[in-house]
């Protein structure tokens, strides 16, 4: 069985090109199974995002065969031509293919460093695998190691830690300032995309209530539909400014809307309550003399920008830490995985070497007519005895092998020396609570650019 992930990205593809292609496996259930209705492709996985489609595949022919009844799939299921196509894709095999998949998991690959949107993303096309009947052994041994990859990553790196957008460090600003946002209020002044974005994760951080103010109160209601807030008129600003805990602003407005002195009497009237101005505008809507008064925080964009690239930096830093234990991971479940091969040959020959020692016991029993059973039971261990001792430097040599190298050499030859019957996968395929056997991943004969 041969393993190998292709597809297009962020990094490598046009919006447009990928449009075309989410849109051409939009049906998830229909688009799994063409693919494997294709020659050679036995198993599939398709992961489609806003940045990122792409395929994951295993099947009995060589990586690079897999990769030509893909570009077949694309090119009938998109109507796309394949040269407009390739030179877009990425294809990685075997090794490579699963190092893809672990850093594309782990959020190593992604347009926002460490985001965790795109590991619920992986594991949702993986179900739909499942239930399309696509995810056969390969995929169900590969996909969930991939899982467990990431949760190693994110726990045991900073990689997701800290606020890398504007919408977000305005969500960590407050919770800095209060400790905890739960019970506050919230007000959002204007329509913008950023502060609506903030608000949202405000919400779901339980502030007590949301309230919008525009000057047009039905982008207000529209707003606060949106978020599950109250429109306001902006006429009302002041009585507002008194209820409020945290406010968003993000107006289209050619002077400060809210102004030292207007916030002054306001600030009297909250009895000095603290209040958290974010100004998410340009040109600002907040003066910047509004932060000179006491319990008042205002931050504008540039003070977010500051933070963000910060968090940025932090974030990359801690991509190595996460590079390394995807690393060690890829070089553990390669390792185990190359070990399997040889388990149907061990399990052969120590059940074919215990058969012919117990034969051999029971013929020994039966010349010599024991009827002692601690006789018996001493001349059966020593022929288990006999069998385990003969074949225990087989073993390890033949495990060892399987971990470092290529043992199917050593593997045919004890087959035929033996006469050993090994069932191929097909005849016996594994229980699906069984972790002693996984097919072989092909050495790296990665081609092409990766989403990196």
């Amino acid at each position: 069985m041969r393993f190998l992930s292709a597809g297009v990205s962020h990094r490598t593809a046009p919006i447009e090109l990928r449009e075309k292609l989410a849109h051409a496996t939009s049906n998830l259930e229909v688009a799994l199974a063409q693919l494997r209705a294709r020659p050679l492709v036995q198993e599939a996985c398709i992961v489609s995002t806003c940045n990122r489609v792409e395929f994951y595949l295993a099947g009995e022919g060589e990586p690079a065969a897999l990769g030509r009844e893909l570009r077949g799939f694309i090119q009938s299921a998109s109507g796309m031509r394949i040269v407009d196509v390739d030179p877009h894709m990425y294809q990685h095999e075997g090794i490579e293919g699963l190092r893809h998949l672990f850093r594309v998991a782990s959020s190593l690959d992604s347009m926002v460093l460490g985001e965790p949107q795109i590991l619920g993303q992986v594991k949702a096309a993986f179900v739909a695998a499942q239930k399309a009947g696509s995810a056969g052994s390969t995929l169900s041994r590969v996909f969930p190691r991939a899982f467990l990859v990431a949760k190693r990553v994110r726990t045991e790196t900073g990689i997701a830690e800290n606020a890398v957008s504007m919408s977000f460090a305005a969500v960590e600003l407050a919770r800095e300032i209060f400790q905890s946002v739960a019970g506050k209020s919230v007000l959002v002044v204007g329509a913008g995309k950023m502060s609506a974005l903030a608000a949202k994760h405000l919400k779901n951080l339980g502030v007590a209530e949301i309230r919008v103010a525009n000057r047009s109160i039905e982008r207000a209601t529209e707003l606060a539909q949106e978020i599950g807030g109250t429109a306001s008129s902006l006429q009302d600003l002041e009585v507002l400014l008194q209820k409020a805990d945290i406010v968003i602003s993000s107006t289209a407005a050619p002077g400060f809307v809210v102004e030292k002195r207007l916030m002054a009497k306001v600030i009297r009237s909250r009895r000095y309550r603290p209040i958290l101005f974010v100004d998410l505008a340009v040109p600002r809507d907040i003066d910047p003399k509004v932060g000179e008064l006491e319990q008042v925080f205002v931050y504008d964009v540039d003070d977010l920008q500051g933070v963000v690239e910060q968090n940025r930096s932090t974030r990359t830093k801690e991509a190595a830490d996460a590079e390394r234990i995807v690393g060690e991971e890829l070089t553990s479940f390669v390792r185990w995985t190359r070990s399997q091969q040889v388990v149907p040959v061990i399990k052969a020959l120590r059940g074919k070497a215990i058969s012919l020692a117990e034969a051999e016991a029971e013929r020994t029993l039966g010349l010599l007519k024991v009827s002692d059973p601690k006789v018996e039971q001493s001349i059966r261990r020593m022929a288990e005895g006999v069998v385990n001792k003969l074949l225990h430097p087989v073993l390890t040599t033949l495990k060892a092998e399987g971990a470092e190298g290529d043992p199917a050499h050593i593997v045919e030859l004890l087959r035929v020396l033996f006469e050993l019957e090994i069932p191929s996968s097909e005849e016996a395929p594994p229980a699906k609570e069984e972790q002693d056997n996984v097919v072989p991943i092909d050495r790296d004969r990665g081609q092409g650019q990766g989403g990196t």
